[in-house]
């Protein structure tokens, strides 16, 4: 009833009423009326889309005042101190590397713009899922990063909250939250009901409401304060979540939720405790996969739920507070992003921050949970991180969590639950009886990388050290953790296709790749970090125990003992990587023992087995062996290499085998090697074997990669004592090697610590400083028809000679061929210097650092007899030219040679029967003779034939036999083995029985018999060096015998060079080192050498000879045939170019040989035939005809307009030419008849035709078949044929028409230079005479010729918009096509003179006149104009040459006048004179045309300079005299003459173009500097004599020329004028105009960025999504924006359309680059904003400040001025008027 009464009375009153009410000390009248209005206002019954309520709640917390004035107020008490500012995806934000704490700190732009972070590392990114800004905090930055207004610590002198003002608040909040939340349950319905379930709709209508809330939370702290007390007060939300009892709709309302908890698999603790007892703990779910994964799956999930330390983490949740259940819905509705926004923005009130956290943590799991059953889990993850980061960057509250929540116990078993849905059955090793699950990466949970936002905020957990110590100290949590590491182990397998293709190529392995990279390896770096020094000691032992006890139950699950199963393999295994890095961290930062984290032997050849595996299979890879597995498993072994992977990838794996080598047996890892590369066939000293399982062309590959990994395994240093800045050295140097890179590539490929958060690059030496002692920096270059470069790092000179590590670059090349770039960029280095000229240079060898004493053993592998024997083999086999073997293979096994030399071990003697040699020092060994070897050969084998003669049976030969070497690598392998494990255990032995055929296994239908045979060897390793020397440099005695001592002398030749060069240095090595050895050298090069016979080679060695040899002779023919062919093309081009333009062969050339010839020839480039242009087969230029608004951009200043950057500036574009023009022909037709008006003026500044040729000719027939066949040819994209483009046969340059070339004959020539001397008074009258025979036209009308010349006028005039050619009063008039037509031939002369740089001066740019085709175009030109006809009675020629009898013609009232002659434009008169008198036109007619125009425009530049003279000079003037004075005035002349001169130099500048069109012929001599274009200009048209008198000034009166008295003429064309009021300025016009420039941009990006890109559209008043903005005007235009489209065209395409007449350049504001549209086209530029290394940053992905490239943008504005946008951009598509 009260609230009835309340209802209709005002809403202000009633607030205020009920205020004063509540404010009294008895208030429970108020307190009652309150809850009475409130409970029928706040009726969650009532429709949430009904505002009244809403706006009763903002009326009753103001209390009675305006809700504006009450938030202001509230906001005057804000103390916080952080600015919290919440952004969602897409925003721009900053992040400073050296101001943060945290690596995810950011900034708002305001906060780092007002924070000073000048030489900060920072960057620009544009947030992907949201975040909130971090200034004042001082646990995320340091204090010097905060901006001025947080660096103040506002917070301490707010005055506290007065209690009144937020009463009404207090009251009223509570109310509205439960109602809110009471929508919320009612709208909810479960994703399995058979209702319609449409949740956005309930979130739709909720909108003002929770907006509501947000812009409470934004009135500051008081505000936040009060909402925190709401939001964390358990009673209040006792009282208010049940509803009273009588309220059914409340109470429905609360079972509602109640059922929403239980669907959601969680049931409050209550209910659990009464079930509890019934059903065995377990995840939630019960088993959902019917099929045979299930009972695993299931297995797995009771053992798991028994083994976490409290089973309700996964189901159980009670909500205490409001906070709490709006959290609960949130999640329930996946997230909304008003929800989050609101709890984000509470989020600087630190009581709310503790407790929303720990409800957060409370509700992870069922977060998780709902985010693994999401459709849209790619938003809901950004919403979830959005939150969390904010969360767990605080290292103290992540702390709290951990400590008081079990922050890690749930995360670690969440992440067990989630992985659990998607294990499937091991199919290593042994498929039927494994014990072992993993991961299946092709479920949607792996593939869309659903677990990312649980991963990623368990790696921002474990870089605050407090909670990574309490993960690392908490055993039961490693043992779960491992478990999981577990799931990855083996994943991903790849069983290798032996008959088939494989059907169905699976792109899994992007999902497993990023799934051990992001789930195992950057946890792991994340705990590494804390495990830096002494005193974490036993974190590290910890893990590697567990390491070790889960790869126990590892090889126990997969049934793995010593054998691998074949054709298989794996690149994930974790856990070895695990145990990998944590024992090299140990050794290397916290000084622990080696061997106290060792395993016994027999373990550590398990673990061996499979990284090694790994490495043999990237071999088989390369050696095409999986090629049938399709092109993914080739992605694999990259992605293994790649800079992100490898050091979470191959660098453990390396590491670990490296352990491994120097803890086992050094005989039995060689063998093993070998074995596991397939290659242990090969090494016989025999020259056929049989290899049963490579083919032939795999066995040379195969044997290089093993060599190859042998090398790599005792050479690279990076785990075994190198240090981080040597490490961060060695890396740069490599990539550098390979290529020169920008920055930011080279950033992006130096491996880094892959944890994001685990900051900075490794090492005390910072990336800059390492790079600038290895690289030199290249500027970028430009020319103009070039690509556009980027600044370039390359290696300096010193970093070539001595740092070059070839064996590094092997490990880091993801390609193949960035060795053989490497390599060939190093041989230029060498050349270059003149280091070493002849032939290729081999690797060089590089020095290593010293291995940490825990390692020494690794030396141990190249001085064990195992790795001698196959050395000594393999040089043998290459000396007799075996099959199969390499430069590559002798490369290597010399640099194993000398790596055993570098590193020495103490011999071990050892005398066992089979030795080939005494002890294992390789020094000892090289000169160890070897007499005899046994071997198995084929029986049909050629060593075979020749042993067939019984030997001779004397005792000594026998017992010579008798000691002939044997050697099995398999069975040594084996013996060592057996060894090994007997010494571990007896029992073992039983269960490992060696296969039985120790040797080989052979397959059924094997080829013939093997048969033992003894070979003749002799040889010892030295010896075979020697032989080898004289091989390579195929000179007998190429060493002799003192050639060590001349050694001494030049100790230093060795480095760099051959493959002669690596043998004499080993030999060098090898006698410096041991006296024995040098003996030796010295004896085998004093015996005198018989040649080398070749041993009769069987006919597959002849035929595999030397393959390296073939391919290198096939290597230089093609060097040579491309050297050739590049020298052919260039010659192309220059004479190609050179063509001046046809003009040149259009016969105007003056010399006696030239007019014996009569016409002129053309070459086809179709047909390729050379001939006249005839009028029925005519020839035409291949032209590019675009229309063009250069010219009207031009301004009368030389400064280019400035780009506004702020509100206050603005650009005024009614002082351009084209604007100029436009007034002033518009003021023309309001003053005098149209027709008129239509011959003075030209039009096409904006919009005129442009025509361009490439210089190249064709028969028009021979175009027309062209273009048909382009047309048929579908696949040519890029320009469109039916538009009729096309691209030359040629040069292949873009053109859309042919103009015809007129038919050329000398005599036209001979009749353009007779020179007959007439008066001009004579000439004044012949002009007159052909004017009237307009008919007269060399070309008849209907041949194929005319008809080709009417296509080209069609397609000239359809080039240009409609509106660019009507500018008469009726449209379509023939007044208006006459005027477009000479304006066609005016746009192309004044854009030549721009290009020419503005003037006629002899310097011009040259480039223009090769694409000038103006010649042809005149004639087409003419041609067309004949068809019109000036009526004798206007022709303005009359009265420019006599003075009319008649009165003037004002007289007549109703017809508007002519146009007065001193408003008419003379070059346009001159041109339409040409054009419509009879060709061709002889010189001395010409002339007189010229001459006579001078005269009106010098009068034209009397009366439009007096028009400026204020009445006194007036009158001074014109008493001092007549014309003839006027020169020699005493005021000023010099001024005058000069403002004279240059107002008829833009007119004197048409002709002189018109002459060098006419005939070129050398007699024009144009004026050298522009202080003499004047005299120059006159003097090349005959107006004054060619060679004035230095002395005498020249005067520009001195070339007038009158046929009549001057006076007169003059008089007469003034009084035209005086008649006439206002059209004074007609008169005055400026005809300089300066050359066209692009706007002028600002230095720094930052300034254009942050001005536009939250600028509203001016048309839809949106921030647009792509704003661009147009360089050439700067208009601000929406990129692809739907809401500024005009019929069907977007905006920038209409933009371009009207102000580049179809040409814009346009930069993109949110991407830093320029997009050019021409047409129906549009390219990508490139950028004219590049970074301090010179680089680009498309779409801003660095964010790294830009500053203007001056370079880059010149060359623009050249593109644009000169036309050239289709010619040098190759990359055009259609835009289809979508941008």
């Amino acid at each position: 009833m009260m609230a009835a009464l309340l209802l209709r009375r005002d809403k202000k009153s009633t607030a205020a009423h009920l205020k004063s009410d509540l404010n009294r000390t008895d208030n429970s009248s108020g307190v009652r009326q309150l809850q009475e209005l409130l409970d029928s206002v706040l009726n969650p019954e009532k429709p949430a889309a009904d505002t009244e309520a809403l706006d009763w709640c903002k009326c009753l917390i103001a209390g009675g005042e305006g809700f504006e004035e009450f938030c202001k107020t509230v906001r005057s008490y804000d103390n916080a101190t952080l600015c919290g500012l919440v952004w969602t995806a897409n925003f721009v934000a900053y992040r400073c590397r050296t101001c943060g704490i945290s690596p995810c700190m950011s900034l708002c732009a305001e906060c780092f713009n007002n924070g000073d972070h000048t030489g900060h590392d920072f960057n620009m990114f544009r947030s992907q899922a949201g975040g909130a800004c971090d200034c004042g905090d001082s646990n995320v930055m340091r204090e010097t990063g905060f901006c001025r207004r947080h660096r103040l610590r506002t917070g301490e002198n707010v005055p506290s909250v007065p209690r009144d003002l937020i009463l009404m608040s207090e009251m009223v909040l509570p109310r509205f939250i439960i109602c809110i939340i009471q929508y919320l349950r009612d709208g909810y319905t479960e994703p399995d009901t058979s209702t319609e379930r449409d949740l956005q709709k309930v979130l739709q209508q909720l909108e003002p409401q929770i907006s509501f809330l947000e812009e409470l939370t934004k009135m500051g702290g008081a505000m936040r304060t009060v909402l925190t007390k709401i939001l964390t007060n358990q009673q209040t939300f006792k009282d208010l979540s049940m509803g009273q009892e009588e309220n059914v709709f409340a109470k429905k309302n609360y079972e509602n939720y109640l059922s929403a908890l239980k669907n959601s698999g969680l049931v409050s603790v209550e209910q659990k405790a009464q079930t509890g007892a019934a059903e065995p703990t377990r995840g939630s779910e019960t088993g959902e996969d019917q099929d045979g994964g299930q009972s695993i799956g299931q297995r797995k999930r009771v053992k798991l739920s028994s083994t976490t330390k409290d089973p309700s983490i996964m189901d159980s949740l009670k909500h205490k507070c409001f906070l709490e259940e709006l959290l609960f819905w949130t999640i329930k509705y996946e997230f909304p992003q008003k929800m989050v926004t609101f709890l984000l923005n509470m989020l600087p009130d630190q009581d709310y921050k503790i407790t929303f956290t720990k409800t957060f943590v409370q509700h992870y799991a069922f977060i998780m949970k709902t985010l693994m059953k999401s459709q849209e889990s790619d938003t809901m993850s950004n919403r979830i991180v959005h939150i969390s980061v904010q969360l767990f960057s605080n290292e103290d509250l992540a702390r709290h969590v951990t400590e008081e929540c079990q922050l890690l116990d749930i995360m670690v078993t969440v992440l067990l639950y989630m992985m659990e849905s998607c294990l499937i059955k091991s199919e290593l090793q042994d498929e039927e009886n494994s014990r072992h699950v993993v991961v299946n990466c092709s479920e949607a949970l792996l593939k869309n990388n659903t677990y990312w936002p649980l991963v990623s905020d368990f790696i921002n957990i474990l870089s605050h050290q407090s909670v990574a110590k309490k993960f690392l100290e908490d055993h039961s949590l490693l043992m779960l953790w491992m478990s999981f590491v577990s799931f990855f182990q083996g994943m991903n397998l790849n069983k290798r296709e032996l008959s088939e293709h494989v059907e169905f190529e699976s792109q899994t392995y992007y999902a497993a790749f990023a799934a051990e990279l992001e789930a195992c390896a950057q946890p792991m770096w994340g705990l590494l970090t804390h495990c830096k020094v002494k005193e974490t000691q036993e974190y590290t032992k910890t893990v590697v125990r567990y390491c070790l006890e889960t790869l126990q139950i590892w090889f126990d699950a997969i049934g793995f003992v010593d054998e691998l199963a074949p054709n298989q393999v794996t690149f994930h295994l974790p856990l070895h990587r695990y145990y990998a890095m944590f024992l090299s961290k140990a050794v290397k930062c916290q000084g622990i023992d080696l061997e106290s984290l060792l395993p016994d032997q027999e373990m550590l050849m398990r673990i061996m087995v499979h990284p090694l595996q790994i490495q043999a299979s990237l071999s088989e890879i390369h050696s095409n062996m999986w090629v049938r597995n399709g092109l993914q498993i080739k992605g694999q072994a990259m992605t293994y290499v790649q800079s992100h992977f490898c050091n979470s990838m191959i660098d453990p794996d390396i590491f670990l085998l490296q352990v491994c080598a120097s803890r086992l047996d050094p005989d039995y890892f060689i063998s093993s090697v070998f074995e596991r590369f397939k290659v242990v066939d090969l090494l016989t000293m025999a020259s056929v074997h049989q290899n049963t399982v490579l083919d032939g062309e795999q066995e040379r590959p195969m044997l290089e990669g093993a060599l190859t990994f042998l090398v790599i395994l005792s050479s690279l240093r990076i785990h075994l004592g190198m240090a981080d800045d040597e490490i961060l050295r060695a890396e740069m140097v490599s990539q550098l090697c390979m290529n020169d890179r920008t920055h930011s590539s080279l950033l992006d490929l130096i491996p880094e610590n892959p944890n994001p958060k685990s900051g900075i690059v490794p090492g005390s030496c910072s990336f800059e400083e390492m790079l600038s002692v290895v690289a030199d920096f290249k500027a970028p270059v430009f020319e103009l028809g070039g690509s556009m470069q980027q600044g370039m790092y390359t290696p300096k000179a010193e970093v070539w000679e001595k740092e070059f590590d070839p064996i590094m670059v092997i490990l880091r090349t993801v390609y193949r061929r960035d060795v053989q770039s490497a390599m060939d960029r190093y041989s230029a280095f060498l050349k270059q210097s003149g280091m070493h000229t002849t032939g290729n240079p081999w690797p060089p060898y590089k020095e290593r650092t010293p291995l940490h004493p825990c390692y020494k053993g690794l030396d141990r592998l190249l001085h064990c007899k195992t790795l001698h024997i196959v050395i000594f083999t393999l040089l043998y086999k290459i000396w007799l030219d075996h099959s199969n073997m390499s430069e590559h293979v002798l490369c290597m096994v010399l640099y194993l040679i000398e790596l055993g030399l570098d590193n020495q071990e103490p011999c071990i003697e050892e005398h066992c029967h089979d030795s080939w040699f005494p002890g294992t020092n390789l020094l000892s060994n090289l000169h160890h003779v070897i007499n005899y070897v046994r071997v198995r050969v084929p029986e049909t084998a050629p060593e075979v034939k020749r042993e067939r003669e019984p030997p001779a049976s004397t005792s000594a030969e026998a017992s010579n036999f008798g000691q002939a070497q044997v050697f099995s690598l398999v069975a040594e392998r084996r013996r060592k083995f057996q060894e090994i494990i007997n010494r571990s255990s007896t029992e073992a032995s039983q269960a490992v029985r060696p296969k039985s055929s120790s040797t080989r296994w052979v397959p059924p239908g094997t080829p013939p018999q093997l048969v033992t045979e003894i070979l003749e060897i002799h040889e010892s390793m030295l010896s075979l060096l020697i032989k080898l020397h004289q091989k390579l440099s195929a000179k007998q005695n190429s060493l002799s015998a003192t050639w060590l001592e001349d050694m001494d002398a030049n100790p230093n030749r060795h480095v760099h060079g051959d493959g002669i060069t690596a043998i004499e240095r080993i030999l060098t090595k090898a006698a410096t080192r041991s006296h024995q050895s040098k003996r030796s050298i010295q004896e085998i090069c004093g015996k005198v050498f018989p040649p080398v016979a070749p041993k009769k080679n069987s006919p597959t060695a002849k035929k595999t000879m030397d393959k390296e040899e073939r391919r290198q002779r096939a290597r230089e023919r093609q060097q040579k045939l491309l050297a050739e062919f590049a020298s052919r093309q260039k010659s192309f081009m220059e004479t190609a170019m050179d063509v001046e333009s046809p003009d040149t062969e259009a016969a105007m050339d003056l010399g006696a040989s030239e007019v014996k010839e009569s016409e002129v020839l053309y070459d086809c480039v179709i047909c390729g035939q050379s001939g006249p242009s005839t009028e029925d087969r005519p020839t035409g230029l291949v032209v590019l005809l675009q229309a063009s608004s250069v010219l009207g951009h031009r301004c009368k200043s030389d400064e280019a307009k400035k780009l506004p950057t702020t509100d206050e500036e603005r650009i005024y574009p009614a002082d351009t030419c084209g604007a100029a023009h436009d007034v002033r022909l518009a003021l023309m037709q309001s003053f005098f008849k149209d027709s008129s008006c239509l011959q003075s003026v030209s039009i096409g500044w904006d919009g005129g035709v442009y025509v361009q040729t490439c210089g190249h000719t064709l028969h028009i027939d021979c175009h027309k078949s062209y273009m048909e066949s382009l047309r048929n040819d579908q696949g040519m994209q890029g320009f469109s044929v039916d538009k009729g483009e096309f691209t030359c046969p040629l040069c292949r340059q873009f053109a859309n028409s042919v103009l015809p070339c007129r038919p050329g004959r000398s005599t036209e020539v001979v009749s353009w230079h007779m020179s007959t001397n007439k008066k001009t008074s004579v000439l004044v009258k012949e002009v007159e005479d052909l004017q009237e025979q307009l008919g007269l036209f060399p070309v008849s009308t209907t041949s194929n010729l005319s008809k080709e010349m009417e296509l080209v006028i069609k397609d000239i005039k359809n080039t240009t918009q409609r509106k660019y050619m009507d500018y008469g009063k009726n449209p379509g008039s023939p007044d208006n096509d006459f005027l477009f037509m000479y304006s066609v031939a005016r746009t192309n002369l004044e854009l030549e003179l721009v290009h020419r740089g503005g003037n006629l001066c002899s310097g011009g740019a040259s480039g223009a006149a090769k694409r000038s085709c103006l010649n042809q175009l005149f004639h087409v030109l003419a041609m067309h104009m004949r068809l019109y006809s000036i009526d004798s009675a206007y022709n303005p020629w009359t009265r420019l040459t006599q003075v009319p009898c008649v009165v003037p013609y004002s007289c007549l009232d109703d017809e508007r006048p002519e146009v007065p002659m001193l408003f008419r434009d003379c070059p346009s008169l001159l041109i339409i004179f040409v054009l419509t008198m009879p060709q061709p036109l002889r010189k001395e007619h010409f002339i007189c045309l010229v001459r006579t125009l001078y005269n009106l425009q010098y009068t034209q530049a009397l009366a439009a300079l007096s028009a400026k003279f204020s009445p006194e000079e007036r009158q001074a003037w014109s008493t001092s005299g007549t014309l003839k004075k006027l020169s020699t005035s005493v005021w000023s002349p010099q001024s005058i003459e000069y403002s004279l001169q240059q107002f008829c130099l833009p007119y004197l500048r048409c002709p002189v173009r018109l002459l060098l069109l006419f005939h070129t012929s050398p007699l024009l001599c144009l004026p050298a500097c522009e202080e003499e274009e004047f005299s120059g200009l006159a003097g090349c048209l005959g107006l004054l004599d060619p060679a004035p008198q230095p002395s005498n000034p020249m005067y520009s009166a001195s070339c007038l020329d009158w046929t009549v008295s001057a006076f007169d003429l003059m008089s007469q064309w003034c009084s035209e004028v005086t008649g006439l009021a206002d059209t004074q300025t007609l008169l005055v016009q400026d005809l300089q105009w300066a050359s066209p420039h692009l706007l002028h941009l600002p230095d720094n990006y930052n300034t254009i960025f942050q001005y536009y890109h939250k600028k509203a559209c001016t048309a839809c008043k949106k921030v647009p999504k792509d704003p661009a903005l147009c360089l050439i005007c700067g208009t601000f235009v929406c990129l692809k924006g739907l809401c500024c489209k005009q019929q069907g065209i977007c905006e920038c395409v209409w933009h371009s359309q009207h102000c580049g007449a179809a040409t814009g350049i346009f930069l993109l504001i949110n991407a830093s680059v320029v997009i050019i549209i021409r047409g129906h086209r549009f390219c990508l530029w490139g950028s004219v904003y590049l970074d301090a290394h010179g680089e680009e940053d498309r779409d801003l992905r660095r964010g790294k400040p830009l500053f203007l490239c001056v370079e880059r943008y010149r060359v623009l504005e050249q593109q644009w001025v000169s036309h050239t946008f289709d010619h040098i951009n190759k990359r055009w598509g259609p835009h289809y008027n979508g941008l």
